[in-house]
C-alpha cells in the first residue's frame, strides 16, 4: 500500500498492511527543534540548522530525509502564518537558542530581551507593540503574555473576542490552494489546520498574534466565562461556527480531495485524574458548534475531523463522537480512566486513535530502550486491531528525550510492522 491508501484504510477502520505513522504533521503531534537536530545527528544525515516549523512549542520541522528514514506516512499542509500571525516560511535567518542550538526563524519574527534576559516574542514580529510571549532562560519553549484589558461588564462585546475570525482572504486562499497541492504531490496523506475552528483553546484566547486583543482574553478569565458569561461564551462561538463554515466552503473549493484531514480544534477538557467541565456543559457549550462544523464537512467533503483533547477524557468519548469527530488525539492512557483495552473495546470502532503509541510524560523521557520498545509494541496490538489507529506518541516529543529511546520507537514500530 502508499501512505495515502493506507491512511484511507486506517480512517475508514479497515485493517491497512501497516501501521500509520506520523510525526510532525500538527503542532500536536511534532517533534521539539532541539530532538529533531539529535534525531538527524543519530541517523548521520547532514548537519544544519532546523527550521521552527511551530515557534510556541519550537516544534521542529520533519524533512523529507527524516521522513524517510522514520517511515512517516501523513504530512501537514501549513497555512501562511504562524501562530503570531508572521509570515512562516521562506525567506529565514538564523537564530541562537538559550540552549546553544541554531535554529531558523522567518526573516519577519522579531525578538528582544527583558531585564531577566527571558526572550520576548513580538505579534507581527512588531517590536512598536508590547510583547505576546516569553521564553525564560531555562525553558525550551514560549509562554503566552496576558495582555487582558480590565473586563467592564457593560461594555463586553462579542466582536472583540471575534476579532481573529473574519472570511477568508484571497491571497490566502491562493496560498492553501498551492500548500494542499503540493503536500499531495508527495504521496503521503495530508492533514491541515485550516484556522478559525478552535472553539476555546486556550494556547489561542490570549491572541498572541494580535497587536491590541480585546475582550476575554486572560485564561483564567475565560474558563470563569464558561460559568459566570455562558451566553457570551455561546454566541461567539455561534457566530465563530458560521465564519468557520463559509470558509470551509471557500477553502473546499480551491483545495478539493487534496487534504485528507482538518485539526478542527486544539480545546482540551480533561486535566490527569478529571475534566475540565461536566458533560452536561459540554452538551450545551461545545457540541451543538462542534457537530455544525462537522456535519457541514461530512456532508459537502471526503475530509476527516481530528479532535484534540488531553487528559481524562473517557466520559467525553461517546460526545466527541455525537460531535462528528472522526478522529481523537493524543489519547492520553497515563490519565485516569485512559485504559487503552478500555478505549478500543468501547469507542475503536467510531473513533481513529491518533497517538497513545507511548507515553511522553514517564516512557519515553525515562525509560530504557527495552522499556521503550515493550510498551510500543504492547499499545501497537491494542490499538492497531481493525484498523483505526495512527501512530504518535502522547502529544509532542519534547527537547531533552534521549535519542536512543525515540529510535527505540521508530524501531518497535518496524518490528511491529514485520509481524504483521
Amino acid at each position: 500500500m502508499t501512505s495515502k491508501e493506507r491512511f484511507d484504510f486506517t480512517v475508514n477502520h479497515k485493517q491497512p498492511d501497516k501501521l500509520v505513522v506520523d510525526f510532525g504533521s500538527t503542532a500536536v503531534t511534532g517533534i521539539h527543534v532541539l530532538a529533531v537536530e539529535n534525531l538527524r545527528k543519530y541517523y548521520g544525515l547532514a548537519s544544519k540548522p532546523i527550521r521552527v516549523i511551530e515557534p510556541y512549542q519550537m516544534l521542529g520541522e520533519v524533512d523529507q530525509e527524516l521522513i524517510d528514514v522514520m517511515g512517516i506516512d501523513v504530512i501537514g499542509a501549513w497555512g501562511k502564518n504562524n501562530m503570531f500571525g508572521v509570515f512562516n516560511h521562506e525567506p529565514f535567518k538564523e537564530f541562537k537558542t538559550f540552549w546553544g542550538q541554531t535554529v531558523l526563524f522567518p526573516e519577519g519574527f522579531h525578538t528582544t530581551y527583558d531585564k531577566n534576559g527571558d526572550l520576548l516574542i513580538y505579534p507581527e514580529g512588531d517590536l512598536s507593540v508590547a510583547p505576546s510571549a516569553r521564553m525564560p532562560k531555562a525553558s525550551y519553549f514560549t509562554d503566552a503574555i496576558v495582555r487582558q484589558e480590565p473586563v467592564d461588564e457593560e461594555k463586553l462585546n462579542v466582536q472583540d473576542n471575534l476579532e481573529e475570525f473574519g472570511l477568508i482572504t484571497e491571497s490566502d486562499l491562493e496560498f492553501w490552494k498551492e500548500a494542499a497541492r503540493n503536500a499531495r504531490a508527495t504521496g503521503k496523506a495530508v492533514i491541515a489546520g485550516l484556522g478559525g475552528t478552535a472553539l476555546g483553546d486556550i494556547a489561542l484566547v490570549p491572541g498572541i498574534q494580535m497587536k491590541h486583543p480585546k475582550g476575554i482574553r486572560d485564561i483564567a478569565e475565560w474558563y470563569m466565562s464558561t460559568i459566570i458569561r455562558p451566553d457570551y461564551i455561546t454566541a461567539i462561538f455561534d457566530r465563530q461556527s458560521e465564519i468557520a463554515i463559509e470558509n470551509f466552503r471557500r477553502l473546499h473549493e480551491v483545495i478539493g480531495d487534496n487534504i485528507d484531514a482538518v485539526f478542527i480544534c486544539g480545546t482540551d477538557f480533561g486535566t490527569q485524574d478529571s475534566t475540565f467541565c461536566s458533560p452536561e456543559q459540554f452538551d450545551e457549550l461545545w457540541l451543538p458548534y462542534y457537530r455544525r462544523i462537522n456535519d457541514w464537512m461530512h456532508t459537502n467533503t471526503h475530509w476527516k475531523s481530528f479532535k484534540h483533547s488531553c487528559g481524562a477524557v473517557e466520559t467525553f468519548m461517546g460526545r466527541f463522537i455525537d460531535a462528528g469527530f472522526d478522529i481523537i488525539n493524543p489519547v492520553q492512557i497515563s490519565a485516569k480512566g485512559m485504559d487503552p483495552a478500555h478505549l478500543k473495546r468501547e469507542f475503536g470502532k467510531d473513533l481513529v486513535f491518533w497517538g497513545g503509541g507511548i507515553d511522553t510524560q514517564k516512557t519515553l523521557p525515562y525509560s530504557t530502550p527495552e522499556q521503550v520498545r515493550e510498551e510500543v509494541l504492547h499499545l501497537c496490538d491494542i490499538f492497531a486491531r481493525d484498523g483505526g489507529f495512527v501512530f504518535n506518541t502522547v502529544h509532542n516529543i519534547q527537547a531533552n528525550v534521549p535519542v536512543e529511546n525515540i529510535v527505540a520507537m521508530v524501531e518497535a514500530i518496524r518490528e511491529f510492522n514485520g509481524k504483521n
